[in-house]
């Protein structure tokens, strides 16, 4: 059976890279404009820039990899999806924090976003055993958390680009910092809002499952011993 009967799915996944990357590329035009979003531009150009890396890394690990490695990222990639959806869940969650029920709405998607962390622990322990290290299980963890954050990044940019475009008028792109509020019209706002998220879940999502899979690969192992 070997790594077919556990793929790592790199065609999928940089198609998906590669979608996310084209989406953002028409909810940011005109890109001349950019500059003027906040940090001059790099909260358009951050999300831009991680999609890149992931393509890179999507292709690397999953062309380079051994046997033990890809069966373990294998692993990673089949529950990467069920983390991918837990997260789409805890962000319409936390879209409706403000409405009535927002409390409880908050509450459960924080635990949503602890229940995805797990779900990263468990491939972390599971590729330990497999590839006998916890670094490897580590790896395989993170490898997850970027295919779940590859599915929440879909999901947000999908959203916002449904929503319509984004310039209804000449200053939507305006923003201006003082005092530390931001002011700009409610389509700016809801872009940068947008902006924002996808490059939270595409930098501290991997970093989170590569955390949450050495624990639970040192942990696990331990126990078992």
């Amino acid at each position: 059976m070997g790594s077919s009967a556990q793929p790592t799915l790199r065609v999928p996944l940089l198609l998906l890279a590669v979608a996310n990357l084209a989406v953002l590329g028409l909810r940011i035009w005109p890109w001349q404009d950019v500059i003027n979003l906040p940090v001059n531009g790099s909260v358009a150009i951050d999300p831009a820039v991680s999609l890149v890396g992931y393509m890179a890394i999507i292709f690397w690990l999953a062309d380079s990899a051994d046997q033990a490695v890809k069966k373990a990222m294998g692993t990673g990639t089949m529950l990467g999806i069920l983390g991918g959806a837990l997260l789409v869940a805890e962000i319409f969650l936390s879209s409706q924090a403000s409405s009535e029920d927002g409390t409880q709405a908050g509450s459960w998607a924080k635990g949503l976003f602890v229940a995805t962390a797990i779900v990263w622990g468990l491939v972390g322990l599971r590729g330990a055993r497999v590839a006998g290290t916890a670094g490897i299980g580590m790896l395989s963890a993170a490898w997850s958390a970027m295919v779940s954050c590859l599915i929440v990044s879909s999901a947000l940019l999908g959203q916002f680009y449904l929503a319509g475009p984004a310039q209804a008028s000449q200053d939507t792109w305006t923003w201006k910092k003082y005092e530390g509020l931001a002011i700009g019209n409610p389509a700016t706002q809801a872009l940068v809002h947008s902006l924002n998220s996808i490059t939270f879940f595409l930098l501290v999502g991997p970093l989170v499952g590569a955390a949450a899979g050495l624990v639970f690969a040192l942990f696990g192992n331990k126990s078992k011993g």
